[in-house]
């Protein structure tokens, strides 16, 4: 006998609390073994495959490509054990009918009909379990409580079957369906603790948050919830949510192209947002000659063996630098009030991909040698390109270096990448004239700049770190002093 086994979108790590669905790798219908990849799917740090821990035959899908799932949603149900190959569960749509879609956490305000049935299938989830679904009785949707108009009860008291439900205060965390709707209510400045969520169990939930805020704003641009009252029952009315959603982007233009900021994207802007609000970052730079590095570069590149980047001799010279300035290869624990310095390098480093920017890190680069600092970068590099970076290989960075010149850039003003003390910008190596040993020549001049979280450290500090790196860029044999 068959038995159709459920498998979930699993916690990929790193506290990513969603996943948005790149390629299915199988169809309904298809027989797939144990550990075999069904789906590929994109974080906010890197695409994955997932495997499937069943085999048997795939019996349904659940989500399209391009939809983003919360940790712990429905990806498919395999049918396994004897009589699987000829298994349909009632409903299913079988290899003709395409995927199924999921409901996504976000998109709780809806309801999403099973055709053949008077149930309702709402999706709803917490942080302890994402993806449950409950069945709401067809009465209910006679009651004057409309999909997505659950909103409604999240600022006044919330309607069941027409009957009002008092606002109760609540103690201890506030209930909400996801960390996005936290996140929402928090860049907001909205108190959540002011709102009745018309979930489950008073269960608050984004359409909750998004319904305050439009009424806040329709009530003269106020950031609190307002206050709790009377309200009609049923959806909200279209002419007051128009006039509340123009209220919100009247400071918005019509017309052009809106991309979303999830993924990789919206991941670099919530952390050089983060960056922005939290560090006092300042800024200095410096003109070095860069000749001998170069002409050293060549030289070791004439000798055979692999041929050496030159973003692996800035790496060692940061390594080497960050050994007598050890303050800058740190962070700072704001809860404790504490500057951690760190006595291992994980070296950052900026890579422009198709889907945007992200930092690889080099792990213990302190112990690494050029040759082997260029063989990580180009595997990391590659890897980047690829969409292969494990969350792994994209954190715990303790400082950064941002090799801008590739796009033909002199000089820069960097973030610095949250939450680190410190990034090293190199701008592009170009022929400038310069004062060569008390004469006029032309040579090749490199912009260095130096990007500091001011809590740890002084200008002094700073100047020193940067000055040291800029007198190995013009003379490499500084380096022997540390190797």
């Amino acid at each position: 006998m068959a038995q159709v086994l459920e498998f979930k979108l699993p916690d990929l790590g790193e506290g990513l609390t969603e996943a948005e669905i790149v390629r299915w790798m199988v169809e309904v219908g298809d027989v797939v073994a144990v550990d075999q990849p069904v789906v590929e799917v994109e974080t906010a740090k890197a695409m994955v495959e997932v495997p499937c821990p069943y085999g048997g035959v795939v019996t349904a899908r659940f989500g399209e490509e391009g939809a983003e799932l919360p940790v712990g949603a429905p990806l498919l149900t395999v049918a396994v054990g004897e009589g699987a190959d000829g298994h349909r569960p009632a409903g299913d749509p079988g290899t003709g009918g395409g995927a199924v879609r999921a409901p996504r956490a976000e998109e709780t305000g809806e309801e999403k009909t099973s055709e053949g049935s008077g149930n309702v299938l709402v999706g709803y989830g917490t942080s302890e379990a994402p993806a449950r679904r409950r069945r709401v009785r067809p009465e209910r949707r006679a009651s004057g409580v409309a999909p997505g108009a659950g909103a409604a009860g999240a600022v006044v008291s919330g309607r069941v079957n027409g009957r009002a439900r008092a606002a109760e205060p609540v103690d201890g965390p506030v209930p909400v369906i996801s960390p996005l709707v936290r996140r929402l209510a928090r860049q907001n400045d909205l108190d959540l603790r002011e709102l009745t969520g018309s979930g489950p169990d008073g269960l608050i939930l984004r359409a909750d948050v998004e319904y305050a805020l439009r009424a806040a704003a329709a009530q003269g641009g106020r950031t609190a919830a307002p206050e709790a009252g009377p309200h009609p029952a049923g959806p909200v009315r279209e002419d007051a949510a128009a006039a509340a959603v123009g209220t919100v982007s009247s400071t918005v233009p019509p017309g052009g192209v809106r991309t979303p900021l999830k993924g990789v994207r919206g991941a670099v802007a919530d952390k050089l947002s983060r960056s922005r609000r939290e560090i006092p970052d300042a800024t200095c730079w410096v003109d070095a000659d860069a000749t001998e590095l170069m002409r050293a570069r060549a030289a070791m590149n004439a000798a055979g063996g692999p041929k050496i980047s030159l973003v692996a001799l800035l790496a060692r010279i940061c390594t080497a630098a960050l050994a007598r300035f050890p303050e800058l290869n740190s962070t700072v624990d704001t809860q404790a009030r504490e500057v951690v310095q760190f006595d291992h390098v994980n070296l950052g480093f900026a890579a422009q991909t198709d889907r945007g920017l992200v930092v690889p890190v080099v792990r213990d680069a302190h112990r690494r040698d050029a040759e082997g600092l260029t063989a990580e970068f180009a595997r990391l590099t590659e890897a980047a390109r690829a969409g292969r970076l494990t969350p792994g290989e994209l954190t715990g960075g303790t400082f950064t270096l941002n090799n801008y010149g590739v796009f033909g850039v002199d000089g820069s003003t960097p973030i610095v990448n949250h939450p680190e003390a410190a990034m090293l910008g190199v701008g592009r190596i170009v022929l400038k004239p310069w004062v060569h040993e008390g004469e006029l020549a032309v040579r090749q001049v490199v912009q260095l700049s130096l990007t500091f979280d001011h809590r740890v450290c002084d200008g002094g500090t700073a100047g020193g770190f940067l000055r040291y790196v800029a007198d190995c860029v013009e003379q490499p044999a500084v380096l022997l002093r540390t190797l």
